[in-house]
C-alpha cells in the first residue's frame, strides 16, 4: 500500500522518474548538481565529503570498517556513485523547485550531450564505471560537430584506450595503433558479439584493426572491394570456466614440467578436453548463436592473448577447426563445442609451450579467446569452398629474381580453403605470386609448371558433413564460373589458356590449377599491393595478411575482385646481418654449396651437423620406425641445446608427409640454426620454398635458415667424406638400445672429426642466390666482437 504523502513528496517524485531512465539519469543528475553548485545551496567540495560519509556510513552498516582495504576498489566506487546519487535528488528535492527538475529531464531528453559537458569535474573513474556508460558518452561524443567534438577528443582518447584494453589487448603496441584507428562503433561490434568475460585476443584484433585502416585510408575503389567475415568473440576467461567446470584446472602447470613430460602427458590431456562441456548458461548462448549462423560452414580459430603480437606470432601453434553444421542441432552443437575444447587443449600442447619458453613468455598467463567465424566461400556441387585463398607478406623475403621488388610483397595462392596455403602439405604447391611481377613464376617450363602446381583442394563437403582434401580434377565436375581464371590446360609442350567453363571429362586430369587468368585480368595483385603499403605504412612494420578472395562477375571482360581479411599481424624476418662470401676459399674447406632461392643469413662455429642420409631414411620401412626417427631428432634437438648444430635431410623439413621428407613439428628442432633440404636423383624432388607457411614463420621467428640444395645441378658441392665417412655420434648422446633401430638413417657429425679443431660457418647471400658452407678455425671473442 502506497504511503500517503509518497505523491507528494519531491525527493519521492524524482527518484521514481529517474528509475525509467537509467542511462540518462547520470546526465540528469549531472545537470542537478551543477545548479545545485551554481545557486550557492551547497559547494562542491562539501558535496563530495558528504558522498564519502554517506559511502563510509553504509559500510558500517554492513560491518566493514576502512573503504579501502576490507573490499575491492571497484565495488567502493560504485558505492560512492550510490551516495552521490542519492544526496543529489535529495539536496534538489528540497532545496530547489520540482519545476527546474522537470525542465532539465526535458532538456536532456531532447538532447545527445557527452556527460563530461555537464560536469565541472569528472565524478567517475573510466576504468571502473559500467561499460554501457563508457558507450554512450562515447558515441554522443563521436556524434558533436567538429569543433565541438575536438573539445572532447581527449575524452573519446580515453574511454576507447579503457575499452580497447578491455575487450581486446592490454599489449601496449596494439593499444598505442588501435586507440587511433578503431571507432567507438568497431568497439560495439565487439561487445554485441561477444560470448563470456575476457578479451577478444590477438587474432580477431589484428582483424578488425586492419579492416578498419583500410576503411579509413584506402581509395574508394579498395574499400568497397574489402570486408571481414561474419564473426563472433568467445572472451579469454571463458577458457578457465570451461577448465573449472570440467576438472581440469590440473593441467593449468603443464608449462612447468620437463619437455619429456609435456610431450607424454599431452595425449591424455587432450583426450579429457574432448571429453569436456561448458555450463548451461555458455551452452545457451551457443545455441543462439547457431540459430543465428543457420547452416553455414563455421571455423573455430584460436585467439589467444599473445598471438599475433610484435614479434611473437604464435603462426599455426594453436588448432583450427571447421564445423561444416550441416547435422541436426544437437550434432551442430556438440561439434561445435567438441571443436572449442580442441582449440584449449591445443594452448598446452608441447609446440605451443616450448615457443613460448623458448621467447621467454613462459610465466604470461597465456589465455585462449575463440574466434567463431562463418567460412568465407561459396557452394559448388555439393562441396563449399572460396574461389582463392591464401596468405601475403608486405615484404618478399625470397626474391627468385633480381626483377623482382622484394618491397611490393608476396602471395601464397590456392583455389579453395586457405588451410592448404600456409600449411606445408604434402606432394602439392601453391602459386607463389611476387606483386611487383605478378606473372613471373621460380619455374619456367610447362612440365616444371605443372609439377609445382596445386593437384589438391581443401574443402567442406556439404552431404558427408564434413572437412575434406580431393583432387581437384574429382572435384571440377560440370560448370565452373571461374575456371577459366583459375586454371590452364596441359597440351604438352605448354600451359594454354582456358576459354570454357567447362571441361570435357576426358581432359579434366590435363587441368593444372595456375591462377594465370586470375593474375592477368582481374585486379587481384595491384589490389593486394595497396592493401600491403597501406598496412604496412600505418603499422610501422611490415604485415602478413590471411585472406579469401573472390570474383563476382567472372563473365565480364575485366572482372572484378573482391578481399575478405581474415587475419593480420606483423610479419616474421630475419635479422638484418652484414654478409661477406668468402672470395678465396680452397676447395677442400668446402663443406656444401648451392645456388638457389634463399634468404639473407649466417651462421657461424657450426659444432654439430644432424644428417638424415636420404638412402637411410627411406629405407625406413614402417610409419614407427619414422616416429622413432622424429623422436631421436627432437630429443638430440633438447640435448643440443647449448650447442650451434644445423640439420641436413632429405625433401622437406617439417611436411605433413613423412614420404616427402622429415614429419618434424617446432618442437623438435627449434635449437637448430638452419635446416638443409636435399633434393635430386633418388632423393626426391626440389622442395617448393616454404616460404609463407606456418612453419616458415616459426623458422624466422627463431632465426632458422632454410636452404634448398638440388644434389643434381652441376655447381652443388656436397662433400660426401664429410657426410658419410665421419664418426657418428649418435650414441654419445642415446646410447639406449631402442635407437638402434634407425642408427642408419641419423648421423650426429661433430665438424672438429673432419677438421681438428675447426667449426663451420654457413653463409647465404639471397641477393646473387649462392650459400656456402665451409670449415674455417673459430672465431675469437674479439672478432665475434666485431663481426
Amino acid at each position: 500500500m502506497t504511503m500517503p504523502f509518497a505523491s507528494t513528496d519531491p525527493l519521492w517524485r524524482i527518484r521514481q522518474i529517474l528509475v525509467h531512465y537509467p542511462i540518462m539519469s547520470k546526465r540528469v543528475r549531472a545537470r542537478m548538481r551543477r545548479m545545485l553548485f551554481q545557486r550557492g545551496v551547497i559547494t562542491k567540495r562539501e558535496f563530495e565529503e558528504k558522498v564519502r560519509e554517506l559511502a563510509i556510513e553504509s559500510q558500517r552498516r554492513e560491518g566493514l570498517v576502512n573503504p579501502l582495504l576490507e573490499e575491492p576498489a571497484e565495488v567502493w566506487e560504485e558505492r560512492l556513485e550510490w551516495a552521490r546519487a542519492y544526496l543529489t535528488d535529495f539536496y534538489f528535492a528540497y532545496h530547489l523547485p520540482f519545476s527546474e527538475f522537470d525542465r532539465i529531464l526535458r532538456e536532456v531528453r531532447s538532447e545527445r550531450r557527452p556527460l563530461a559537458e555537464d560536469e565541472e569535474g569528472l565524478t567517475f573513474n573510466p576504468e571502473l564505471a559500467p561499460r554501457a556508460q563508457l558507450f554512450e558518452e562515447a558515441f554522443a561524443i563521436e556524434q558533436m560537430p567538429p569543433e565541438q567534438r575536438a573539445r572532447q577528443e581527449a575524452r573519446l582518447q580515453e574511454i576507447k584506450v579503457v575499452l580497447i584494453r578491455d575487450f581486446i589487448s592490454d599489449q601496449l603496441g596494439y593499444v598505442g595503433l588501435a586507440k587511433r584507428w578503431l571507432t567507438i562503433e568497431d568497439l560495439d561490434y565487439i561487445r554485441r558479439r561477444k560470448i563470456g568475460p575476457g578479451k577478444i585476443g590477438g587474432k580477431a584484433a589484428g582483424m578488425l584493426l586492419a579492416y578498419r585502416i583500410l576503411q579509413s585510408v584506402a581509395d574508394e575503389e579498395l574499400k568497397n572491394s574489402l570486408r571481414i567475415p561474419e564473426s563472433y568473440f568467445l572472451g579469454a576467461d571463458v577458457m578457465y570456466a570451461f577448465m573449472a567446470h570440467n576438472d581440469l584446472m590440473k593441467w593449468a602447470v603443464q608449462k612447468y614440467k620437463p619437455e619429456e613430460q609435456i610431450q607424454a602427458e599431452y595425449p591424455q590431456l587432450r583426450e579429457e578436453y574432448l571429453r569436456g562441456d561448458f555450463p548451461p548458461d555458455l551452452r545457451a548462448r551457443f545455441e543462439e548463436l547457431l540459430h543465428e549462423v543457420g547452416n553455414k560452414p563455421l571455423i573455430v580459430r584460436s585467439s589467444s592473448l599473445l598471438e599475433d603480437n610484435f614479434g611473437t606470432a604464435f603462426a599455426g601453434k594453436y588448432e583450427s577447426h571447421f564445423v561444416p553444421n550441416q547435422g541436426s542441432f544437437q550434432e551442430n552443437l556438440q561439434r561445435l563445442i567438441r571443436a572449442i575444447a580442441s582449440v584449449y587443449a591445443s594452448g598446452l600442447a608441447p609446440d605451443p609451450l616450448l615457443y613460448r619458453k623458448a621467447r621467454g613468455l613462459i610465466d604470461y598467463d597465456e589465455r585462449i579467446a575463440i574466434l567463431i567465424q562463418v567460412v568465407e566461400g561459396e557452394p559448388y556441387r555439393h562441396f563449399y569452398f572460396p574461389q582463392a585463398a591464401g596468405v601475403a607478406f608486405s615484404r618478399n623475403m625470397f626474391p627468385w629474381s633480381a626483377q623482382i621488388r622484394p618491397e611490393d610483397g608476396f602471395v601464397r595462392l590456392v583455389w579453395g580453403l586457405g588451410t592448404r596455403a600456409v600449411d606445408r602439405v604434402g606432394n602439392d604447391y601453391p602459386r607463389l605470386v611476387a606483386l611487383s611481377h605478378p606473372e613471373l613464376q621460380p619455374t619456367i617450363s610447362a612440365k616444371a609448371r605443372r609439377y609445382y602446381s596445386q593437384r589438391y583442394i581443401d574443402l567442406i563437403d556439404l552431404e558427408a558433413d564434413d572437412y575434406r582434401v580431393m583432387e581437384a580434377h574429382e572435384v571440377l565436375q560440370g560448370r565452373y564460373p571461374v575456371l577459366p581464371l583459375i586454371a590452364s590446360l596441359d597440351e604438352g609442350g605448354y600451359l594454354a589458356p582456358l576459354h570454357t567453363q567447362r571441361v570435357p571429362k576426358d581432359r579434366r586430369e590435363d587441368l593444372v590449377i595456375t591462377f594465370d587468368g586470375w593474375l592477368r585480368r582481374t585486379p587481384f595483385a595491384p589490389r593486394m599491393r595497396s592493401i600491403l603499403r597501406l598496412l604496412e605504412k600505418h603499422y610501422g612494420v611490415p604485415v602478413d595478411l590471411e585472406f579469401a578472395a573472390r570474383v563476382p562477375n567472372p563473365r565480364a571482360s575485366t572482372p572484378d575482385v573482391e578481399i575478405t581479411i581474415l587475419q593480420c599481424r606483423p610479419q616474421s624476418h630475419y635479422r638484418e646481418q652484414k654478409i661477406d662470401l668468402p672470395k678465396d676459399l680452397r676447395p677442400e674447406d668446402i663443406v656444401l654449396e648451392t645456388h638457389t632461392v634463399m634468404p639473407y643469413g649466417q651462421v657461424e662455429g657450426i659444432r654439430y651437423v644432424l644428417f638424415v642420409p636420404p638412402e637411410g631414411y627411406y629405407a625406413l620401412k614402417t610409419a614407427e620406425e619414422r616416429r622413432l626417427l622424429t623422436r631421436a631428432i627432437s630429443k638430440l634437438n633438447a640435448r643440443l641445446a647449448n650447442e650451434t648444430f644445423i640439420c641436413v635431410g632429405p625433401g622437406r623439413w617439417g611436411t605433413s608427409n613423412p614420404d616427402l621428407g622429415v614429419h618434424v613439428g617446432y618442437a623438435d628442432i627449434h635449437n637448430a640454426r638452419a635446416l638443409i633440404e636435399l633434393s635430386g636423383h633418388n632423393v626426391g624432388p626440389a622442395p617448393e620454398p616454404s616460404l609463407g607457411t606456418h612453419f616458415f614463420q616459426d623458422l624466422m621467428e627463431a632465426q632458422i635458415y632454410p636452404l634448398a640444395v638440388d644434389l643434381d645441378d652441376p655447381r652443388t658441392v656436397f662433400r660426401r667424406e664429410f657426410f658419410y665417412d665421419t664418426p657418428n655420434h649418435f650414441a654419445d648422446f642415446l646410447p639406449e638400445e631402442r635407437w638402434q633401430a634407425i642408427v642408419p638413417a641419423l648421423r650426429l657429425i661433430a665438424v672438429e672429426d673432419y677438421r681438428a679443431g675447426q667449426r663451420m660457418n654457413l653463409v647465404l647471400d639471397a641477393l646473387h642466390g649462392h650459400a656456402v658452407g665451409f670449415v674455417a678455425p673459430p672465431q675469437t671473442s674479439e672478432e665475434n666482437a666485431q663481426a
